[in-house]
């Protein structure tokens, strides 16, 4: 649970932190290795979540639900 609330917090700094209308990015990752990128677009109130995956291109989902996000987050660094 704890690692959830942790994820839930970073994204929510994102939301502050984009509050001049630019968007705000952070990485996550697991032992030094990205995962995945999120990018928060204040003008629209949506996520962008950029997969990384060996030998294949990243891969983009939008998210208007921090819960839905956070869960995909979650499962990735599992």
């Amino acid at each position: 649970m704890s690692q959830l609330q942790g994820i839930i917090t970073r994204l929510k700094s994102l939301q502050e932190t984009a509050a001049s209308g630019e968007p705000a990015q952070r990485f996550f990752e697991v032992n030094g290795e990205r995962k995945c990128q999120v990018t928060y677009h204040p003008k629209t109130e949506t996520y962008e979540l950029e997969v990384y995956n060996e030998k294949e291109k990243p891969k983009k989902y939008q998210f208007d639900n921090i819960d839905m996000i956070t869960i995909e987050i979650f499962d990735l660094i599992q």
